[in-house]
């Protein structure tokens, strides 16, 4: 697709113009990112939709690589721990994108109501399609995608107009390249929809002791089964993703209170101050202090959320 053509034009200015610090949007579900730097960042990709309208970014799950770049969608299925590069990203030339939430109950009613047709033979709980995937974003999605942005500019328009463009949104994803992907995050008894549940149980609660087989029995499934799963999905162990959780959560702490390592490190569930400082170390290359100063003196506060 090319990266000139008028839509792509346009939702470039629109997110430029309405992408905020927290990444929100008076649309429920619709966030906008921009990105100056190229600083490599680590988070828990939720289940979304992204766009992107200028600039790239290139993505690393395990051991798998994904890179997409202007007129060009990522689409995550699950809650995944991913690491992020931003492509070519400067404060002349920054990174613009716009993602929306992939909510089971707005995909649902499509399922049942329209019957998206299937790619493949895969569905429900035997077998469990990517969670993560690009692709170039069709003309028409595109077009939904700049139209749904657009109604940032007529508030008036967005409680009657915006739900029906998502429902647009979502029909192109289902009808697309990766609808048996979507379609997954709609099954109520789907292997994704147990394991993201199992996910979101360990974001609530990722300070808490985990014991494997609670949480497969809390989603009805054996713990062999479970743990299979839950990593053919995220790429993890269920404890390394917990993992994971409580050390982006320390940063988070450490961002407001860099000198409070041990308070951090406890308050995310770790007894041993040692343990926390060497994993921390290990995920994000630096001590939690001296990462912590780094990130506070390079904050940009006109940056906007970072999506995946």
């Amino acid at each position: 697709m090319s990266t000139t053509s008028p839509p792509l034009d346009e939702l470039r200015a629109l997110i430029a113009t309405h992408a905020r610090p927290d990444g929100g949007t008076a649309i429920g579900g619709l966030l906008l990112s921009r990105v100056e730097d190229v600083e490599p960042d680590h988070s828990l990709a939720e289940p979304l939709l992204v766009v992107m309208a200028q600039g790239g970014k290139r993505l690393i799950l395990g051991d798998e690589v994904y890179e997409y770049r202007a007129g060009q969608c990522l689409v995550v299925t699950a809650d995944l721990p991913v690491t992020g590069h931003f492509l070519d990203a400067s404060r002349d030339h920054p990174s613009l994108a716009m993602g929306l939430v992939l909510r089971p109950g707005a995909i649902a009613p499509l399922l049942l109501e329209g019957g998206a047709p299937r790619r493949t033979r895969r569905a429900g709980r035997a077998a469990v399609p990517p969670s993560i995937a690009t692709g170039d974003a069709s003309p028409e999605l595109l077009d939904a995608v700049t139209r749904l942005v657009r109604l940032l500019d007529h508030p008036a328009d967005v409680p009657v107009l915006a739900p029906l463009i998502e429902r647009e949104i979502l029909w192109r994803l289902l009808s697309g390249p990766h609808g048996d992907m979507i379609r997954q995050i709609g099954l109520p008894d789907s292997n994704l929809t147990h394991i993201n549940r199992a996910a979101q149980w360990i974001r609530d609660n990722y300070a808490e002791p985990l014991r494997v087989e609670d949480l497969a029995r809390l989603v009805g499934m054996s713990t062999s089964a479970f743990h299979r799963h839950f990593r053919t999905i995220t790429a993890t162990s269920p404890l390394q993703f917990q993992k994971r959780i409580r050390l982006q959560e320390a940063r988070t702490l450490l961002l407001a209170r860099p000198h409070d390592v041990a308070g951090a490190g406890h308050l995310v569930g770790y007894d041993s101050q040692s343990q926390f400082t060497r994993e921390y170390r290990r995920l994000f290359g630096a001590p939690p202090g001296r990462d912590a100063a780094r990130l506070s003196g390079a904050a940009d506060p006109r940056e906007g959320r970072r999506l995946p």
